[in-house]
């Protein structure tokens, strides 16, 4: 069976494009715009792993992370980030977050990103 991945942006446009790199291999649980609905759905669906943005409205991923990693030590989660936000990146390491990845994405370090963390 194929591994749930839940997607959470706040841009639909990333969202789709995770999608796409994603869902030859992977089963797409839901997606999330805010760090709100990140925790809710990952309580509902429990994936086996979040890419996770970290700049959201409402609850960002750092503290959505933070949140899911209180509720599963185990949970599996990688940060999407930009150029430039390495101070919210070593926060979100400190919240829990397994890796990250770089806007913009491309397929090879999406799924190098997936393979290290699904296989730690």
């Amino acid at each position: 069976m194929a591994k749930q991945v839940l997607l959470v942006d706040d841009s639909e446009f990333m969202r789709n494009l995770l999608r796409e790199i994603l869902e030859e291999e992977f089963e797409i649980a839901d997606e999330a715009e805010n760090g709100v609905e990140a925790v809710e759905m990952y309580k509902e669906y429990d994936p086996d792993l979040v890419m996770m943005d970290i700049v959201m409205p409402i609850r960002d991923g750092i503290e959505a992370t933070s949140e899911i990693k209180e509720f599963d030590a185990g949970a599996h989660i990688i940060m999407c980030t930009s150029i430039g936000q390495e101070e919210k990146m070593k926060k979100a390491v400190k919240a829990g977050a397994d890796g990250y990845i770089t806007k913009p994405f491309q397929k090879p370090s999406v799924m190098d990103a997936i393979s290290d963390v699904l296989t730690a």
